[in-house]
């Protein structure tokens, strides 16, 4: 008798301890491929052939503080958007295909604009490119069954920007996807109450102010990285569109498997679905 391929034994085991459906363990399969990915420089890098390094070594020490000032005014900006004007019903995965090639042309035309002023632009095109990727985060939400009229799901939109910029304080025994969570579960649940009892009255609040900071911590590694890219001289217009095609596509890959887990969770429970994860 053939023996049994490990892979192909792994899996047995891994369904029937979790209770995972083989659909389920599928797409949480696919969402773990997605979150656990190489990051926006190994692919940038391996495509453009422009090593980050360079880049990155081609950056005022200042500029280092510029990139964090704008990620978090991005990111507040991401957040008036989310708490205010998005909504409706979940759509079909269809629909969210199209529209996520609508928000990667949009965030190629601003990167455009971003590779010919360089640097110089990046207050003024990040908060437009982040807006845009929100907006196709949420399609993504509203295909994996999640309401956006919701504050707690309007709050895990903006989360997925802090999902592939690993931080130096991660537990390295973590899976970066799951690091991200814990790191900011509390201010989650701070700033959700706070938008339930007061809504978006104060941007300044401390429970909104430090969930973005958190986030922002992380969001600001990646922003580094397409900042570092774009310090090359020689990427003008069109490979600065290429580079926020990339960076969307980066959270457009983390939304999916971010929206994956949240739905297997609601229906397995979530420590069922992050034992089957970090098993397979």
């Amino acid at each position: 008798m053939a023996a049994v391929p490990k892979t192909t034994a792994l899996t047995k085991i891994i369904f029937s301890e979790s209770g995972l459906s083989k659909a389920d363990l599928s797409d949480l399969r696919r969402a773990k491929a997605l979150l656990e990915n190489p990051s926006l420089a190994a692919r940038a890098s391996a495509m453009l052939g422009s090593p980050i390094e360079h880049g990155l070594s081609m950056l005022p020490a200042r500029f280092q503080k510029n990139i964090h000032q704008a990620s978090e005014a991005a990111l507040m900006r991401a957040l008036d958007v989310a708490v205010k004007s998005l909504g409706g019903a979940p759509k079909g995965v269809a629909n969210t295909t199209a529209k996520n090639r609508l928000h990667k042309i949009a965030a190629a035309a601003s990167g455009a604009v971003g590779g010919v002023f360089g640097l110089a632009a990046l207050a003024i095109e990040l908060p437009i490119s982040t807006t845009i990727m929100l907006r196709s985060i949420a399609d993504i939400a509203k295909s994996e069954g999640e309401n956006i009229q919701y504050i707690d799901t309007k709050l895990a939109c903006l989360t997925v920007f802090a999902l592939g910029g690993r931080s130096r304080k991660d537990d390295a025994t973590e899976s970066g996807y799951f690091a991200a969570r814990v790191a900011m579960a509390g201010a989650v649940t701070e700033a959700t109450k706070y938008l339930a009892e007061k809504g978006f009255t104060k941007a300044g609040a401390p429970a909104l102010v430090r969930l973005v900071s958190l986030i922002s911590s992380r969001f600001g590694i990646v922003v580094g990285e397409k900042a570092a890219m774009q310090a090359v001289p020689i990427i003008g217009a069109a490979s600065g569109a290429l580079i926020n095609t990339l960076f969307i596509e980066h959270f457009q890959n983390m939304a999916r498997g971010h929206f994956v887990v949240r739905r297997l969770e609601k229906i397995y429970g979530a420590e069922p679905v992050k034992l089957a994860y970090q098993n397979l």
